[in-house]
């Protein structure tokens, strides 16, 4: 990546999307310079990739539209790269191709989409993803927040993996690869909406390394990562598939000192706050151990957190006290435009 950088426009106008000379060269010398892989050809309208025929093809699709733009952790750059890998990676997949649809806002500031794309290609190449297709397309002032990524992810898996909820059993147990609520949080006090500041961060980030450190352990039954919603409604999800118990254990569930803080002050719950950066795993009893060990050498704070019950389709989380607290299934969005 070139430290002087041709495209000299400072701010995003509609000629940019027009399809002539200022497109094509904010393709070429913004997009092109900072995302070039031998795959990504500007001048075909589509691309044709390698399959290995010993492996099926795993295919997701995301939008982000995260307010701020930049956060504590990352922008919505690294957020596009990582959030299409991780879901990839818990549905058991590695990660090789993603195609990237750019929606910018008419007066944009270029330095900002700089800073996106920027962010974007490094952790593409961290993640040994290549960008091998993409689009962009402005609107006018007021049509958008700035900048909308909908990005499509392609990873192959071996045909004999198989991760689903209808794999979870009575007495399964539940694995946290960290601390919840990071993203969620970092993202509220960065939106500067309630007289807040703060130095919390953002977990954002690749979860590959987690999933490939549960898949060495036979027994692995699920993985999801807790993005919207966050842990309890990963919990729900696996309650309303299953039609069993969820019970979680509040007192083994990793919640870091800051992010509590702040949810107390403003009356959020943390298991409800998003995650972009951990998995939610769910293993046999007996795999549980060696899970557990597998995975803490991946992301040192993971936790045992719950257990699969027989019962009432419902998540209840046993308090510190020892008594039991029904978890309600999340009704209104308590935090819009977090991813």
């Amino acid at each position: 990546m070139s430290n002087t950088p041709k495209f000299r426009d400072t701010h995003i106008s509609l000629a940019h999307g027009n399809g002539g000379r200022m497109m094509r060269e904010l393709i070429a010398e913004l997009f092109l310079a900072a995302l070039a892989n031998p795959l990504l050809d500007s001048d075909a309208d589509a691309v044709a990739l390698p399959l290995p025929v010993d492996q099926e093809l795993v295919v997701t699709t995301d939008g982000f539209t995260v307010q701020p733009i930049e956060f504590p952790g990352g922008n919505i750059g690294s957020l596009a790269v990582h959030g299409t890998v991780n879901d990839l990676a818990v549905s058991g997949a590695m990660p090789r191709f993603m195609t990237v649809s750019v929606i910018l806002e008419e007066g944009l500031e270029v330095a900002v989409l700089r800073r996106v794309v920027d962010a974007l290609a490094v952790a593409a190449r961290d993640c040994g993803v290549a960008v091998v297709a993409g689009d962009t397309k402005v609107v006018g002032r007021g049509d958008c927040d700035g900048i909308y990524l909908s990005a499509t992810g392609l990873g192959f898996r071996p045909r004999s993996v198989r991760f689903a909820l209808d794999q979870v059993r009575v007495g399964d147990r539940i694995l946290l690869s960290g601390p919840t609520g990071d993203h969620g949080a970092a993202v509220m006090l960065a939106r500067q909406e309630f007289g807040m500041r703060g130095a919390l961060i953002s977990d954002a980030a690749s979860v590959l390394p987690q999933a490939r450190a549960l898949m060495s352990i036979p027994g692995l039954r699920f993985m999801r990562d807790p993005t919207r919603g966050g842990l309890a409604t990963v919990a729900h999800e696996i309650a309303r598939s299953t039609g069993l118990l969820v019970q979680l254990s509040e007192a083994n569930i990793p919640v870091d000192t800051a992010v509590q803080s702040v949810c107390e002050l403003l009356g959020f719950d943390p298991l409800y706050l998003a995650c972009e950066g951990r998995i939610v795993a769910v293993v046999a009893p007996e795999a549980s151990d060696a899970a557990l060990t597998a995975l803490r050498k991946a992301a040192p704070k993971a936790a045992l957190i719950g257990e699969l019950k027989s019962g009432l389709p419902q998540v209840v989380l046993e308090t510190a006290f020892g008594g039991l607290r029904v978890l309600d299934e999340l009704e209104d969005d308590p935090l819009p435009r977090i991813c």
